[in-house]
Order: structure tokens, then C-alpha cells, then sequence
């Protein structure tokens, strides 16, 4: 703490939006965790469960699209702390007594958290490209996995949190922790965070929410099916048939797929290495389409191998150990793509318009990860998501072909 104040100010910025970022993940991912396992629990299906999500998602299509203009017009750390004090909010819906956490109320509190996540994940990855030096794509590459990694590791630790605060302090006493913690670093954000961060020097017009760039515009379509294809076993499904099938309880579902989550993280992290980096460039288009292509056959090999005779859970567990791999690298891969695409003046409404696309995907993956479990079970979710994921490799083509220097 001593060290802080001699540091740039770019790098105390950029560790505020981190701490700010990551304080939002945990309550995101334990909020997440806590709504599935607590709903199931009383009886509600699948479906029903998947349905508590709907404005979570629907909102984050409209916040990623209005933030990014929200965040060209007044800044990022504005859009950053709304989207911080909105969590708080939303979690304090959910300590009302029992009898008022109507399938309404809920979604109506999910609404809330999902205009509160995009615009806080919306501001952060924005942010970055503001607080990177011109010209450094390396420099950018690494420090945009290293912020989606650590988001993510930190959403698993979630994941356990969520499914520990349910065990020990009951749902309503989980939410009011979380609020009251949140509370605190939205009111150390108001200090600390630089003002007009973000702002475009041109003041942006409305209709130039919607991207003219072909690149951005090729990657947010590759992005919609490859979050798509995740989210249409991993949200519902997967916790539904660990805990209906296998028998896991709250700790075990919520322990397992913690740990996945911040594995998941740990390889975001590392992706620059992986993608070759280190060869003296940054990756492109060939790279992204021949991730997304070795991840479309995974899903596909556990739905074949859950139709065998051989152990399922060691079939499910050992595959999704290799999607999360292979996902972790798509993901952070794509995460460094749109930044550095991405203009600088303004460079929220870009950012802004490509995670509406990833929110549409996870919108339409909740709603067939809840529908099409209960109705054909996980292998039909497992086959949807090898199609999505083979459109995403398809789409990936477009892409430019040039490459970046590593500098």
C-alpha cells in the first residue's frame, strides 16, 4: 500500500477498475450459484430456473449497447459505479421475506444485476484499452487476459462462495452479506476512480451505437454462438444433472464447478503464451478460427461417450476439464480481438456493441440449456453446443488475416 501512490497513474487506474471488477465477479458468480441451487431445491424445473435468467440476459443485450454510448458520452467510471450501485441494489431485492420471492421479483432482481454486470464488465475492458500505450498490442494482449482470467477465476470463487453463504447463512442472509460488502467498494470507487475515463472527444450520436466496422462486426457474430455454445449445458444443465443425476449436494456442485470456473481463469490468464506470443506476434484470424474448430469436437465426444457404457461421471468431468481449456483460450483470444480492433475515442461504443453480442449468446444458451434439458436431456444440449460452436469457427474466417506485432 506504501508503493501505490509512486506508481503510474495509469497502472493505479488500472488497478482500481481490477479491484472493482473483481469485487463485482465474486457477488456475480455466488449470486448465479445461490439462484440456481436455492430455486432447485424448492421444486422449481429446469425450465423454471432458466426462466429466472431471461431479464438477466435480455438486459445485458440492451446494457452492452446503451452502456458503450453511456460510457462515449460520460465516461467510464461513471458507468462503472451506476453499474456497482445497481448490484447492491439488486441484492437487496432479494432479502425480502420468503413469500415475496415470487418467479417475478426475481426476475425482476436478475434485471437489475444483469444491467449492473454489463455495464461494470463493459467499463472494465474498456478501460484497458485507454490505459495501454498506442501501438503495444503485446502489452494489450497480456493485460486484457490478465484481467478476463483473474474476472473469471474470481466468478468461480463465486460459484463456492454462493453455494457455502446458502449452506451456513440461508439464502436472504447469503444476499445481505454480499450488499453490504459491494456497498463498500462502490463507496471507495466514487473516491478513487479517474474522472471522464473514457469519455469520446467527439460527443457520439446515438445512431452510431450500432458498429459499421466489418472486423468487429464478424468477431461479435463468432462470439454470439461461441457463448451460445457454453452456456447451453454449463448454466442449467450441468448443475441440474450433477446434482438430479449424480447426487452431488449444494457444496459439491457449487466446489466443482468453482474449481472449473478458476481453472478456466488460470488458462485465460496464460492464453498469450499458449497462442504464441512469444514467437515475436500477437494472433488473428487463423488462430481464432482454429481454436474455435478443435473446441467444436468436445461437446460432441461426451455427448457420444454419456450415450456408452462407460463411467458418466468420469466421462462428463474429464471433457469439460478439456472444454474448459479450450474455452478459456477462445475466450481470452477473443477478448484481446475486440479491444484491439476497437477505437480509442470512443472506444466503449465498439466494446459496447460486441458484448451485446456475447449477451445475446448467453441469452439464448440459458433459455435452450433450461428448455432443451428438460425435454431431451444434457446430450441434446451437448449437440446444440457442437453446432454453435462450429458456426463460430465458420464465422471466424472473415476475419482480417493480417497479423500484429508482439511489441
Amino acid at each position: 500500500m506504501r508503493r501505490l501512490p509512486s506508481l503510474a497513474p495509469e497502472v493505479r487506474q488500472y488497478l482500481v477498475v481490477t479491484g472493482n471488477y473483481w469485487a463485482f465477479t465474486l457477488t456475480d458468480g455466488a449470486l448465479r450459484m445461490l439462484v440456481v441451487l436455492h430455486f432447485h431445491s424448492l421444486g422449481y424445473s429446469p425450465l423454471q430456473i432458466a426462466s429466472l435468467f431471461l431479464f438477466y440476459e435480455l438486459f445485458g443485450v440492451v446494457t452492452n449497447l446503451v452502456g458503450g454510448y453511456l460510457g462515449a458520452r460520460i465516461g467510464l467510471n461513471r458507468t462503472m459505479n451506476i453499474g456497482l450501485a445497481l448490484q447492491v441494489a439488486a441484492l437487496l431485492m432479494l432479502t425480502v421475506p420468503p413469500e415475496w420471492l415470487t418467479v417475478v421479483w426475481v426476475m425482476g432482481a436478475q434485471a437489475i444485476s444483469g444491467i449492473a454486470k454489463d455495464l461494470n464488465k463493459m467499463s472494465a475492458k474498456s478501460a484497458i484499452k485507454l490505459l495501454v500505450p498506442e501501438g503495444q498490442q503485446g502489452a494489450l494482449y497480456r493485460w486484457v487476459a490478465l484481467l478476463t482470467g483473474s474476472k473469471n477465476a474470481l466468478k468461480g470463487a463465486g460459484f463456492f462462495v454462493g453455494g457455502a453463504l446458502l449452506a451456513l447463512l440461508g439464502f436472504a442472509g447469503a444476499v445481505l452479506a454480499m450488499a453490504c460488502i459491494l456497498a463498500l467498494v462502490w463507496i471507495a470507487s466514487l473516491f478513487l476512480l479517474k474522472r471522464d475515463l473514457g469519455r469520446a472527444k467527439a460527443k457520439p450520436k446515438f445512431r452510431e451505437m450500432l458498429s459499421k466496422s466489418g472486423p468487429i462486426n464478424v468477431l461479435s457474430a463468432a462470439r454470439l454462438f461461441l457463448f451460445g455454445a457454453r452456456d447451453v449445458w454449463f448454466v442449467i444443465a450441468l448443475p441440474v444433472y450433477l446434482s438430479s443425476v449424480f447426487g452431488w449436494d449444494h457444496w459439491q456442485v457449487g466446489g466443482f464447478l468453482a474449481s472449473w470456473v478458476i481453472g478456466y481463469g488460470i488458462v485465460q490468464t496464460l492464453a498469450p503464451g499458449i497462442t504464441g506470443k512469444r514467437r515475436g506476434s500477437v494472433p488473428g484470424a487463423a488462430a481464432a478460427f482454429g481454436w474455435a474448430a478443435s473446441l467444436t469436437v468436445v461437446p460432441g465426444a461426451i455427448a457420444l461417450g454419456l450415450l456408452s457404457d462407460g463411467a458418466a461421471e468420469v466421462i462428463l468431468l474429464g471433457g469439460l476439464m478439456t472444454f474448459g481449456v479450450l474455452f478459456a483460450v477462445n475466450s481470452s483470444l477473443h477478448s484481446y480481438l475486440i479491444v484491439s480492433y476497437a477505437k480509442a475515442d470512443g472506444v466503449s461504443l465498439d466494446v459496447g456493441f460486441y458484448y451485446m453480442s456475447n449477451a445475446m449468446g448467453r441469452l439464448i444458451g440459458t433459455l435452450l440449456s433450461g428448455w432443451v434439458y428438460q425435454a431431451y436431456g444434457l446430450e441434446a444440449c451437448l449437440w446444440v453446443s457442437t453446432f454453435f460452436l462450429a458456426t463460430a469457427a465458420l464465422i471466424s474466417l472473415k476475419l482480417p488475416r493480417h497479423r500484429f506485432s508482439a511489441s
